[in-house]
């Protein structure tokens, strides 16, 4: 081998296109199960010819996954497009260079063990990060395979991440056998034994997710009726070509005719998507024209209520700053909020705030320390705030139709699973996505945030109404199944029903238990290897 590092970038690329086809092209989910395999076999090579500096190979891999997947938020800013993609990479990397030093004072299987313990928990905990990326965890490959993975109702998502280590793995352990001759020292009973492990590991389930996506008999306690208004406004010329008067008035008259050619008979949900809004004060409702135009409209039609999405705020006339996020308004400060309000005929209403918010354009991290960092710049710059200053709940709470109560994931929420398990554990019957992915443009970005949809309904099992301010706007029924699709940038309506259920997954009650049982395997593993390397060698 002339230049091996160079050779072997050959596999690693493989590896890269094979993770990243499963987010950029519907059913090609089953690709993540070999997506590591060309990877691991580099990284074998690496170690029998003594390679130094193969992290490189390693890191080309993770940095043309996340590029190929998730190169579309650089059309939002390129900056952050960009931060993510190598900041996301280095994660991996760092998860890699940890494994190759374990492979040194860990032998046989066990690292590689370590290997799918430590990535899993890694995933689990970026989750939780208030700097949170969890775009490309491994279980959100089956996004668009959804017939693949019924079983998530148990597992969750990270569930997924499992079923991939353990392919991944084991498909590289049979290969390394056949390669290097050690199944020739097999009996028939083991070689028998492996094969069949294998095929059950892969296959497994495939046939479970088949069987139950055949037997599950979906929940219906009641239907509620809903119309989804998409209104397509262009984000970037939102406020230059439509006045808030011009575009409120566009949604309703969109609503209008859903009126007239359907026809509802009883009670409707009216949806809106993400940030419709900017012009509501929380603590003068009254005050926002946006509401006052939508309770005219609802005078008209009081069987309706209406969930829009509003960037709101509240205005605190105080000397003293109510928190780290409040900015200066006038003798006063404002906290910004992005909400789902929820409304009818009688005015009353009901706000959720966004919890797990858009990291630089929507929330300043461990803002204690870069707050004050981002007054400094914006006083150098001369510039009104570099980051953005949301301030979320601290927990999820519920809002209600008709008395009926449900959850409402705003954008970026609807990646977590764990998260939206609250939702029910609280008592949602089902669940609303409102959400503007029209900053991303005509890429894949807005096709893969509609199938964290998907992954939602089947681990809730709960229907899901979806508003995508220029779509995908839809209807997600309880096998993840994507019904009454609209098409992306265009101005438009979606009408039907979603059911009710009152039951609770294995998963909702139980959370997720694959990702807390890989965290302690990590721990255990990283408290052994940690005593390893700090023990002299014999």
């Amino acid at each position: 081998m002339k230049n091996p590092k160079v050779t072997l970038l050959i596999p690693c690329a493989i590896s890269g296109v094979l993770l990243a086809l499963p987010w950029l092209i519907p059913h090609c989910g089953f690709l993540a199960l070999i997506g590591f395999v060309p990877l691991l076999i580099a990284d074998a090579i690496a170690d029998q010819y003594k390679l130094k500096g193969f992290w490189i190979c390693p890191f080309f891999t993770f940095v043309l996954w996340n590029a190929l997947t998730t190169f579309w938020v650089c059309n939002a800013t390129v900056g952050g497009g960009i931060f993510a993609i190598l900041a996301n990479s280095v994660q991996m990397l760092l998860v890699w260079v940890i494994f190759r030093i374990s492979k040194k004072r860990m032998s046989g299987t066990v690292p590689y063990i370590f290997l799918a313990a430590m990535w899993i928990a890694w995933e689990k905990q970026y989750y939780n990060c208030q700097i949170s990326w969890p775009w490309l965890t491994l279980g959100q490959a089956f996004a668009q395979s959804t017939g693949s993975i019924q079983w998530y109702e148990y597992t969750g998502t990270i569930g997924g991440s499992l079923w991939v280590w353990l392919c991944n793995l084991g498909i590289f352990g049979m290969l390394d056998a056949l390669l290097s001759g050690d199944c020739r020292r097999w009996n028939n009973v083991a070689k028998i034994s492996a094969s069949l492990a294998l095929v059950c590991v892969i296959g497994g389930p495939f046939v479970l997710s088949a069987a139950m996506l055949h037997s599950y008999e979906e929940k219906s306690e009641g239907k509620v009726e809903v119309i989804i208004g998409q209104p397509n406004f262009d984000p970037y010329q939102k406020f230059q070509s439509l006045s808030q008067k011009e575009q409120t008035s566009r949604l309703l008259s969109i609503y209008e005719e859903a009126f007239d050619e359907c026809e509802p008979s009883g009670p409707v949900l009216l949806l809106a998507p993400e940030t419709f809004t900017s012009d509501v004060m929380l603590n003068d409702m009254d005050s926002s024209p946006t509401l006052r135009s939508i309770w005219d409209f609802l005078e008209t039609h009081p069987q309706a209520e209406v969930l829009l999405g509003a960037s709101s705020y509240r205005f605190y006339d105080s000397a003293s700053k109510p928190s780290v996020l409040a900015r200066k308004y006038g003798r006063g400060w404002l906290t910004s909020h992005n909400s789902a309000i929820m409304t009818d005929t009688t005015r009353r209403t009901e706000v959720f705030h966004k919890s797990k918010l858009v990291v630089g354009t929507e929330l300043t991290p461990y803002p204690k320390i870069f707050v004050p960092l981002d007054d400094w710049l914006s006083g150098l710059l001369k510039v009104g705030g570099l980051m953005g200053r949301c301030e979320g709940q601290d927990e999820v709470s519920l809002l209600h139709f008709n008395g009926i109560p449900f959850g409402s994931a705003i954008c970026y929420e609807s990646v977590y699973g764990d998260y939206c398990r609250d939702y029910v554990l609280k008592g949602a019957e089902f669940m609303t996505v409102i959400t503007n992915d029209a900053w991303w443009g005509n890429t894949p970005g807005y096709r893969q945030h509609l199938s964290y949809s998907a992954l939602r309904a089947i681990e809730l099992r709960r229907d899901v109404a979806r508003c995508g301010n220029t779509g995908i706007s839809c209807l997600i029924n309880q096998k993840g199944e994507i019904l009454e699709e609209s098409e992306w940038w265009t101005e438009t309506y979606v009408h039907g029903s979603i059911s009710r259920n009152t039951e609770q997954t294995f998963f909702v009650r139980n959370g997720d238990i694959a990702g807390r049982i890989s965290t302690l395997i990590f721990l255990l593993l990283a408290a052994f290897l940690l005593v390893r390397l700090v023990t002299p060698r014999r």
